[in-house]
């Protein structure tokens, strides 16, 4: 049996491919295959008048709306770019002005704290002021009320040493004698 035998309608009615008896292969018969392409050729003219120019259009149009999807696409893609580098400036801006921010914060903070310690030192020196004045004048008080208690001791010691009594011009010159000498006893 021969392997490029084919039993079938076509053969029978004698078709493209017959077996051929001496040559023991295929042999092509070119007239049936002329006319297959002719009817092809003719049906494809004929789909093409009926319905070529709707396929063309829907073609056109699909064609259309995928290069309008491709250029959405790209378009949607540079914003999306676009919103990134501004929301990137945007945070860089924000972060900017927060440090700017902190940085007169903190500088108004030590400004604030350096017043505040110079106030006080102010105040401090003030008050010693204050009171080394007010040290002084108690001091120069109690010496004054010293001096008067010490001038009528004194006095008293005088009038009862030499049994007279003194006279208010005898004794402010003794008192003023025995104050304005620093060393008292050393004549």
């Amino acid at each position: 049996m021969n392997l490029f035998a084919f039993a079938g309608p076509a053969t029978a009615a004698g078709g493209a491919v017959t077996q051929g008896a001496e040559a023991g292969g295929l042999a092509i018969n070119f007239f049936w295959i002329a006319v297959a392409s002719a009817n092809f050729i003719v049906f494809a003219v004929i789909l093409y008048l009926a319905f070529g120019k709707q396929v063309s259009g829907l073609l056109a149009a699909r064609r259309e709306r995928i290069e309008q999807g491709l250029r959405d696409a790209d378009q949607a893609k540079r914003d999306r770019e676009s919103a990134e580098q501004a929301r990137v400036a945007t945070l860089t801006e924000a972060r900017r002005e927060s440090n700017e921010i902190l940085a007169r914060a903190q500088k108004i903070a030590q400004e604030t704290r350096d017043a505040d310690i110079a106030a006080t030192r102010e105040e401090l020196e003030r008050m010693r002021v204050r009171a080394t004045e007010e040290i002084g004048a108690e001091k120069q008080r109690a010496l004054a009320e010293l001096r008067g208690e010490v001038a009528d001791l004194a006095l008293q010691a005088a009038s009862r040493v030499l049994h007279e009594n003194m006279n208010d011009q005898r004794q402010r010159k003794l008192v003023e004698e025995f104050l304005a000498d620093p060393t008292p006893g050393a004549n």
